[in-house]
């Protein structure tokens, strides 16, 4: 069954070059023939082996993007070479949106279970033919991957229905509780219009893996620490950061990086990428780095208030429906929002001043998210008879958030490769 993949990329492919009134008709072609392809009883989906082994999201972890420059490109190169500097998990590129990497497959990846390594696979995807996305994916899994990274960034932003479908296809096709991390823009604030509520959402990824590139970005190690808890922190996911060998750092950066994922309480940290590590990246990743002392995590979390706008505002706009207010679910924080905001201060016991800080997030995260269908038309109100639906296990249908259309900041991880 998942021999058909190329063939449903070759078909995305030529709905891309046909109107769009033909496309709209194959695409739904191909959406039906792909979800039923996880419904046939007996199908090579359904008899589907997951590989388990222990942990794949913790420890030391390496990112391998072209498997032919990595040690040379065998299993067993890499392998020793994985070992040698104390690595226990390397994540291969397996696919590229609709289309399967041949590097990444069975035969390989039992080889580098049989050095004791455990494998994950990582996907770049763009949304534009979200349910070949998922099943390419499906199929990385199939392969043996003890794990699936999505690479989500630029091409994502805005596109909240594309998300949703190819987490939901996705979680068809593995299962809710196979791991599944999300490598993504690691300054949500810069990103207002990136659907992380969705990926790191419901149902979504249960990890956050975020480029935190210091080099690339222009910032100290410190610094993109600081940036990136602040605003992660708040969906509530775990953090295991992703570093940087790539640009030759000075070891001594790539060492602090390391000393402060202890710090966080990081579970795991992983580099990018084998290809582009010298010998004093390998080096600085593996000898003895120790903790810090008189360092502490930074503990704040992102202001919002009246005027603020993206996908921070439509996450907390989730919980306060979740909490039993009325308010725009829009990623616009207007007057609707201070209210139910103020309304849930005070029952609170927190001053209702209509600003959402520390204390009000906390509060506010201790109820879960709504369950939201996104859609292109209907409403953005979440009605007081909405709040009940939704209080009582109900999916709300909403239209895309406004803040969908609002433009990046900047990509702050622009330099950094991993497509093609």
């Amino acid at each position: 069954m998942y021999a058909c993949v190329g063939f449903y990329a070759t078909v995305a492919l030529v709905a891309g070059r046909l109107t769009e009134h033909r496309g709209r008709i194959l695409a739904l072609l191909i959406s039906l023939l792909v979800t039923g392809m996880a419904l046939v009883p007996g199908g090579a989906i359904a008899r589907t082996k997951i590989h388990k082994a222990s942990d794949p999201l913790t420890g030391r972890g390496m990112w391998i993007w072209y498997v032919s420059r990595s040690s040379g490109g065998t299993a067993s190169s890499i392998a020793a070479t994985a070992l040698r500097y104390g690595v226990s998990t390397v994540m291969i590129k397996s696919g590229d949106g609709p289309n399967m990497w041949s590097q990444f497959n069975s035969s390989l990846v039992s080889s580098l279970h049989a050095s004791r390594l455990r494998v994950c696979a990582w996907q770049y995807v763009y949304g534009n033919h979200p349910l070949i996305e998922a099943q390419v994916a499906a199929q990385a899994v199939h392969d043996g991957a003890d794990c699936l990274i999505i690479d989500a960034e630029g091409e994502y932003e805005g596109k909240y229905v594309a998300a949703q479908s190819y987490i939901t296809q996705l979680r068809k096709l593995v299962g809710q509780s196979y791991p599944v991390a999300l490598a993504g823009f690691p300054y949500v604030d810069y990103h207002p219009g990136f659907p992380y509520s969705v990926f790191l959402g419901p149902g979504g990824a249960q990890y956050n893996w975020p480029q935190m590139y210091w080099k690339d970005i222009g910032t100290s190690v410190g610094g993109v620490y600081a940036h990136t808890y602040t605003y992660n922190g708040v969906y509530q996911r775990a953090i295991d950061p992703l570093g940087q060998v790539s640009s030759r750092p000075p070891m001594g950066q790539i060492i602090r990086f390391r000393q402060l994922s202890r710090t966080y309480g990081a579970a795991g940290v992983s580099w990018w990428d084998w290809q582009e590590a010298g010998s004093g990246g390998w080096k600085a990743i593996s000898i003895g780095a120790g903790n810090l002392s008189g360092v502490s995590a930074a503990a704040a979390a992102p202001v919002l208030k009246r005027g603020t706008a993206g996908d921070l505002v439509v996450w907390a706009q989730e919980h306060l429906a979740s909490a039993g207010y009325s308010t725009a679910v829009d990623g616009d924080y207007g007057p609707s929002t201070q209210v139910a905001v103020q309304s849930f201060q005070t029952a609170q016991g927190l001053t209702p001043d209509g600003i959402i800080g520390p204390a009000t997030w906390t509060a506010l995260l201790h109820y879960s998210p709504v369950a939201v269908t996104w859609t292109h038309g209907g409403a953005v109100m979440a009605s007081a008879a909405d709040v009940r639906s939704a209080r009582a296990g109900h999916t709300l249908r909403l239209a895309v958030p406004k803040s969908a259309s609002l433009p990046a900041k900047r990509d702050e991880i622009a330099a950094a490769g991993g497509r093609g």
